[in-house]
């Protein structure tokens, strides 16, 4: 399979591009600096794009099968930068007829799973004030998949930690599972590239955790 990922030399993305490669998969990454990917394949194309330039972003999404984002803000203060850039790929995709796409999201945009327990209920309302600006740049993002024609599935996960891909984590497609507080980031990727093929989660979000 021919995938695209942006957000490439992210936690996740990273691991999306190397997981990729060991599956079978012919990678296209996409990236500002290119000095920045460890990740080396044979299969590996490696794109430096500006995803504020159109025809960029169309060539980094031309003739492939699926797109994966891990677009993303680095600090808080660059929270803003989803939406916008995820919409700059819809489009692309669009003209160029590529239709799978798969983006990474947040748990708190969730539906809480029934019984949550008070502590998770709490320590979620305190993340969503810190993190509202975030959160709330998501939300726009998850509007833009739900209105686009694209076949989406925006993967919801809570706190994002370090360490190999395990395959051991919770899946609830629609909804989020219970007592979803972290997961790593290489299984982040592994449940995306996973995803790719199943139509259960075509225009759904996912929500995973450990």
């Amino acid at each position: 399979m021919r995938i695209t990922v942006f957000g490439a030399t992210g936690g996740v993305g990273r691991e999306l591009v190397g997981q990729g490669l060991a599956a079978g998969h012919e990678v296209t990454a996409v990236v500002r600096d290119p000095a920045r990917l460890t990740v080396t394949g044979d299969a590996l194309r490696v794109v430096r794009a500006d995803l504020t330039v159109p025809g960029e972003v169309r060539s980094a999404v031309a003739g492939q099968d699926a797109v994966l984002s891990a677009l993303g803000p680095r600090t808080r203060k660059d929270a803003g930068i989803t939406a916008p850039l995820t919409a700059a790929v819809l489009a692309a995709m669009a003209d160029e007829g590529v239709r799978r796409l798969l983006v990474v999201s947040a748990t708190p945009l969730g539906t809480p799973p029934p019984g949550e327990p008070r502590l998770d209920r709490m320590m979620k309302a305190v993340v969503d004030r810190v993190f509202k600006a975030n959160y709330d740049d998501l939300r726009e993002m998850e509007k833009a998949l739900a209105a686009s024609g694209a076949d989406w599935t925006a993967v919801r996960p809570p706190r994002l930690l370090d360490g190999p891909v395990t395959g051991a984590y919770r899946r609830a497609v629609g909804g989020n599972p219970p007592s979803a507080r972290a997961i790593r980031r290489a299984d982040v990727a592994h449940a995306m590239l996973a995803a790719i093929t199943d139509p259960e989660t075509v225009r759904r979000p996912v929500g995973i955790a450990d």
